[in-house]
């Protein structure tokens, strides 16, 4: 298949899917079937990349293949691992080139009911678009694809089976370009949905004995106004980042005594440059949370006891940093006893969605 590939015609292509994704509906191609249960409704798609079985397929394969990557040795899911529900098992990303990052991959369950995809960008909102920054990105290198389109190119070409997966996926094309990458990733992160846990046999479909009895006093406490974690935590999602997008500063850092987080770590400031914005973020989903450690934007809180003392204790208040001054009014902290603390841990990892992650494991190829 002959190959036209430029790096301006791949964000001439990230316009053109900005543009017509503002204006997304709920679309589907015939043999595309959402199999959700009656209560879930399917998550928003472009109308210029409606699904299709084929398209998802290719999705799946693209997103676990490491020939994507300049060097060929780093994948999408090399930072979403399906057993950590789509999140990674380090503190922070690590770069094709061996760099540090300053964030935390973010767990990519649901991530298809989000208004905004990253930690702390509200202009991302497409998943066609948020593909352009692992691969082409520079500040910091994730996959580092740029300056090899024609290679990874290429090698889509010559493969023996991907041709006709990319035909099939996109029957009107002729040539493979990144366009259609994206589109086909888009369209496999888009079903990665989890509402099949314990909780929701529990709450949902009537099943009394779904989750146990700590579990279920653990919940009154999560949506208990002493606590607040649900105002945040809030909808069949578990995060108020499926409406208008949200960030809020918990106090995590407070590096100046004005609300400042560290350098490269102050969220959505960098966007906006607003000073009222550093240290904000977007809240994360609580599904399959007891999967997705280390927590927070950076992954400086190793378990679940300790996210539940941080917000306990209203934001960090140790000696090196003091109460943030723009931390969220709703951060106010509150007091558990050890027995309560047991409690709402068993709520959240009743949120754990064993089928979802046994499903995706089973389907990851090339194993």
């Amino acid at each position: 298949m002959r190959i036209d590939i430029q790096l301006s015609v791949v964000l001439f292509f990230v316009l053109i899917l900005r543009s017509q994704g503002e204006a997304a509906t709920q679309v589907e191609q015939n043999d595309w079937q959402w199999n959700l249960p009656h209560d879930v409704d399917p998550p928003f798609v472009p109308e210029n990349n409606p699904m299709s079985s084929a398209k998802v397929e290719l999705g799946r394969e693209l997103f676990f293949d490491s020939n994507l990557s300049g060097a060929g040795y780093v994948s999408c899911s090399t930072c979403h691992l399906p057993e950590k529900s789509f999140s990674e098992n380090r503190k922070v990303s690590v770069g094709i080139t061996g760099e540090f990052h300053t964030r935390n991959a973010l767990s990519l369950v649901n991530t298809a009911y989000m208004t905004t995809l990253t930690w702390a960008d509200p202009n991302i909102t497409l998943f066609e678009e948020q593909a352009t920054v692992p691969m082409f990105g520079t500040h910091p290198v994730e996959m580092g694809t740029l300056g090899y389109e024609k290679k990874v190119l290429n090698f889509l070409s010559d493969h023996p089976l991907y041709p006709d997966k990319f035909k099939a996926a996109f029957p009107e094309r002729d040539t493979i370009d990144f366009e259609q990458v994206f589109m086909a990733l888009g369209a496999y992160q888009r079903t990665l949905i989890s509402v099949n846990a314990p909780y929701d046999q529990y709450r949902y479909y009537g099943q009394e004995g779904a989750i146990s009895e700590s579990a279920k006093k653990g919940e009154v406490l999560f949506f208990s106004e002493s606590l607040g974690c649900s105002g945040c935590h809030s909808g069949r999602h578990f995060s108020d980042a499926t409406g208008q997008p949200s960030f809020h500063n918990t106090g995590l850092y407070n590096v100046d005594k004005k609300g400042s987080y560290p350098q490269g770590e102050q969220g959505l400031f960098e966007v906006t440059n607003v000073d009222s914005d550093k240290g904000k973020f977007r809240t994360p989903t609580l599904r399959n949370i007891e999967l997705s450690a280390p927590y927070m934007h950076d992954g400086s809180i190793k378990t679940l006891e300790e996210v539940i003392a941080h917000y306990a204790a209203g934001g960090r208040s140790d000696i090196e940093t003091a109460a943030s001054p723009l931390r969220d009014a709703r951060i106010s902290g509150f007091e558990l006893t050890q027995q309560e603390t047991y409690y709402l841990i068993a709520f959240l990892k009743s949120l754990t969605d064993s089928s979802y992650v046994e499903n995706q494991q089973r389907n990851a190829p090339f194993q």
